[in-house]
């Protein structure tokens, strides 16, 4: 039994949801989202709350069970809140800033990489060794990080690249004599 899915999910104020057959439609001041849940997910609304149960018992459905509540919950909070995730660059002469609608990284290639920002997504440079990414759709939010990390992930001999702030690189010792 899920411990996650058997929680229903409030709806804040201000926020309007709907269900409409699998479709999870929520409105908020940042914006609307929409999601559409698996077959094997049963979704209700009552009493000011959203809940998901499995139709059969299978593993399959017990397995999307709290998936799909967390997916729920996501929508509430993008809505309300809003997803940031932060980036740090560490490196010499490695830096970002945001040009328009392109984000220019300098990452010691022999040219700029320019990295259209995407819609719903909002980049600032807080520092130019700092990206902050955010977003309402807590998905997008992370696959633009994870993209940009892609660029040039952090080495293990010298913490060099795009790593998320906070994340502990694993550094091994250089050659011996």
């Amino acid at each position: 039994m899920s411990r996650i899915g058997k929680k229903a999910v409030a709806v804040p104020t201000g926020v309007t949801a709907s269900v409409d057959g699998q479709t999870v439609k929520v409105k908020g001041p940042k914006g609307a989202l929409a999601y559409l849940i698996h077959d094997d997910i049963e979704v209700k609304m009552d009493k000011g709350a959203v809940s998901v149960t499995p139709r059969h018992d299978t593993i399959r459905a017990r397995s999307q069970w709290g998936t799909a509540r967390t997916l729920v919950n996501n929508l509430m909070t993008g809505v309300t809140k809003g997803f940031e995730e932060k980036l740090e660059i560490v490196g010499v002469g490695f830096r970002a800033a945001v040009q328009g609608k392109q984000l220019q990284l300098q990452l010691g290639f022999s040219h700029d990489v320019n990295y259209p920002i995407p819609e719903g997504i909002a980049i600032a440079t807080p520092k130019p060794t700092e990206i902050v990414i955010t977003g309402m759709d807590k998905q997008k939010v992370g696959q633009v990080a994870a993209e940009i990390r892609g660029y040039r992930p952090p080495e293990p001999y010298k913490g060099k690249g795009v790593k998320y702030a906070g994340e502990y690189i694993f550094r091994k010792e250089g050659k011996k004599k």
